[in-house]
């Protein structure tokens, strides 16, 4: 008999696309088999309406499914199916994607608050939801390559999972109070009797701190409504300042902030990330001092969902971990490491197979911060050009760190991992590199990374026995920023705006206010901000006065640096820049932002987490929209902001408010970098404008340039990071556009 074979690529394993594919089956009068294999699904069909049958495998795919490709040819069946049925996976290997978690659904969260056999079950799920990644220790995507596999169904959930007609047809990690994982709680090691749930509430409601294990780690709640409890959770953990995420229910959120519609869609994305949302002042300022925007997430597993109805109000959900040091998994790593933080745990006995932090995005303008649970192993389509890559790995920078994988067209760019001169950090990036080969299957041809030479990633990269593409720091933020927008590989040379902290230039100083023309092949510096030395190294990061010092005294102003910064060691910073001694030069934005905030006192001495200052400024200048912006010098190759300098001193000077020259800062570097990468648009030297770089993770930031740009093209990150985060995926692109020959001229 006749029929067609059918390839269906992509996200389509874990999604329930096999019980889909059953039911369009029967609804077309389709007959045959489908399968699970290492490269998606294979269906073999024969029946009337396969035209209908076929078109609505991607037109009305599951949810969670991302259909790249459907291929059909000819068939022949030796015999004539009867049916349609589903038939187990077929090989080993690593041809098609990975689902990430996905958020409880409607229908599991109705389960779980109504009368049955999983009413208050914390571990509920189904095709359309749950962990996924976190489980899934090799493919293809069944049951027993996960960290379900100890737990053996019961025949209530054998029945749901072997009925192709049910929502739990083949979901992996299908169980129930009888068969699947248990919650308890634990006090001083001691499991607790009573239910779990009302223990956990019981803690937090008096103003306790409670280390629950979720999807990817541990996280450490408190009541954010109780100042006293959020301030012994900073206390213990030692974070003074960096803001904490939260998690509510969407029912609480109009307590504490203003979610716009666009905050909304995004928080009840599957992925359920981190929303950055526009505060009201109602939750204690300890919660996430001087900004004027929270981290919300919704209850994403049903153990959070349940607890948050316990607790009737918001709490706090940060990463649990010591300082610096990956979140952690395990219960005795838990144990060991949080003891000392938390009052009590919430643990469960279904084991983590890999960490992941929490997603962090903003919904306008569209921006991924940290790419992290529910968004990884997402992949993206290489643009076209790209055909011909060969398999790369990438593995990104010092910070921020996360490694990319090309493959079969896509790119898989992987959770974020932290920095990298923490040891135990560094040791996760290792596990990452060879969990992802082995889980994906990745045979590289080429190894990426940055120039600079002291990188542990760079290092890493030279130790693979690969091809070594190194690639420049700001090159690879263009080409990032080029991919994820599908600019084709000849579709010509952009201007890249790239603004971050640092990056190793290849005449061997530190850039980071750049406008670049290039595409991924190779690029020229057409403009940077006038360099100034970052006086005692990596400390510039961290004392925003030394770069407001040396911004000064270039500006002829050192006398206001005496009366800004009383308490500085002054003397001896000029001492260490006029000798060079550790104060190498730089370009730096970052540092620039930095200098401004330290002006206008914002933690001038010290800077207790990476971006604090830049943070802050952009918060007070969100209160003073509308300014004109500073005039920076501008000259054939160089920004020289020493002119706004003398315009801040002469402002402080006159009582301005510090909020309105916040603003006239953004709004100044706005226009500045604006006008110089219009300038080659103009020329017809570049075709468009991409604007990449941590800086941008600067909403105000981003909407003013994007302004001052006008009509003219501009790509911007949205699925990917700006920041360091994003690093990799850019080296990756840059190293298979060396590979592919360039076409003929003429």
């Amino acid at each position: 008999m006749q029929g067609l074979e059918i390839r269906v690529r992509g996200q389509v394993q874990g999604v329930g696309f096999r019980p889909f594919v059953w039911q369009l089956a029967q609804a077309h009068g389709v007959r045959g088999a489908v399968c699970n294999d290492a490269h998606g699904v294979l269906i073999h069909a024969t029946g009337a309406d396969l035209g209908a049958f076929q078109t609505a495998l991607s037109d009305r795919a599951p949810a969670l499914a991302r259909v790249d490709a459907v291929e059909a040819r000819p068939y022949t069946f030796d015999t004539a199916p009867e049916g349609f049925t589903i038939t187990p996976s077929r090989g080993q290997g690593a041809e098609t994607r990975v689902t990430p978690d996905a958020a409880t659904c409607p229908a599991c969260l109705a389960e779980i608050r109504a009368p049955g056999r999983r009413q208050g079950y914390a571990f509920t799920n189904c095709t359309h939801c749950g962990p996924r990644f976190t489980i899934l220790q090799r493919l293809p995507y069944d049951r027993g390559q996960t960290t379900m596999a100890p737990f053996t169904m019961c025949p209530a959930c054998r029945a749901e999972y072997e009925n192709p007609a049910d929502r739990r047809f083949h979901a992996q990690p299908i169980a129930c109070p009888a068969c699947g994982p248990r919650l308890w709680v634990e006090v001083d090691a001691a499991e607790q009797p009573g239910d779990p749930i009302a223990g956990a509430a019981q803690v937090l409601a008096s103003g306790g701190i409670v280390a629950i294990k979720g999807l990817g780690g541990f996280h450490l709640a408190c009541d954010a409504t109780n100042e006293a409890a959020v301030q012994t959770l900073r206390t213990r953990k030692r974070r003074p300042a960096k803001p904490f995420a939260l998690m509510a229910r969407e029912g609480d959120l109009t307590d504490f902030c203003a979610p716009t519609p666009a905050d909304l869609a995004l928080m009840r994305d599957a992925a359920a990330p981190i929303v950055l949302v526009r505060g009201t002042g109602a939750l204690p300022d300890a919660v996430a001092p001087g900004m004027n925007r929270l981290g919300v997430m919704l209850p994403y597993t049903p153990l959070h969902h349940l607890l948050l109805d316990a607790v009737e109000r918001p709490l706090v959900m940060t990463s649990g971990n010591l300082s610096g040091e990956p979140q952690v998994i395990g219960n005795a790593e838990a144990r060991e490491k949080l003891s000392a933080f938390a009052d009590a745990f919430v643990m469960h006995d279904r084991a983590i197979a890999r960490r992941l932090d929490d997603s962090v995005e903003r919904a306008e303008p569209p921006m991924v911060l940290r790419r992290a649970r529910g968004r990884v192993p997402g992949t993206l389509p290489l643009p076209p050009g790209f055909e011909d890559a060969p398999q790369i790995v990438a593995y990104g920078g010092q910070m921020k760190a996360a490694i990319c994988l090309i493959k079969n067209g896509q790119a898989l760019l992987g959770h974020h991992l932290g920095e990298l001169d923490e040891a135990l950090t560094w040791e996760a990036f290792v596990q990452a590199d060879r969990d992802y080969a082995a889980l994906f299957d990745h045979r590289p041809e080429i190894a990426a990374c940055d120039l600079h030479p002291d990188f542990r990633a760079t290092q890493h990269a030279q130790t693979t026995g690969l091809s070594v593409a190194r690639v420049q720091h700001h090159h690879a933020h263009l080409a990032a920023c080029l991919g994820e927008n599908g600019w084709p590989l000849d579709g010509g040379p952009v201007a890249g705006i790239i603004l971050d902290g640092s990056g190793l230039g290849p005449d061997g100083t530190v850039w980071g206010g750049e406008v670049l023309l290039g595409d991924y092949r190779d690029f020229t510096r057409c403009a940077s901000l006038t360099p100034a030395p970052l006086i005692g190294g990596d400390r510039a990061q961290a004392d925003p006065w030394r770069n407001a010092l040396v911004r000064l005294d270039a500006a002829g102003l050192g006398d206001a640096a005496e009366r800004l910064f009383p308490d500085a060691p002054l003397a001896l910073a000029r001492q260490a820049a006029a000798a060079g001694l550790n104060a190498p030069s730089s370009s730096s934005a970052g540092r620039l932002f930095d200098a401004v905030a330290a002006c206008l006192g914002l933690c001038p001495m010290g800077q207790s987490f990476e971006g604090e200052a830049a943070m802050r400024l952009e918060a007070l200048a969100e209160q003073a929209l509308g300014e004109t912006g500073y005039g920076f010098a501008v000259t054939q190759r160089e920004l020289d902001p020493a002119p706004v300098f003398r315009a801040i001193l002469a402002d402080l000077d006159d009582g301005t408010a510090p909020a309105r020259i916040a603003a006239r800062f953004h709004a100044g570097l706005a226009q500045t970098f604006a006008d110089a990468a219009r300038k080659l648009v103009e020329r017809r030297e570049a075709r468009a404008v991409a604007l990449s770089g941590g800086c941008f993770q600067n909403a105000l930031l981003l909407e003013q340039v994007t302004a001052a740009l006008g009509d003219i093209p501009v790509l911007t990150h949205r699925l990917t990071p700006a920041n360091d985060g994003g690093l990799a995926l850019g080296q990756a692109l840059v190293a298979a556009a060396r590979h592919i020959a360039p076409p003929e001229s003429g």
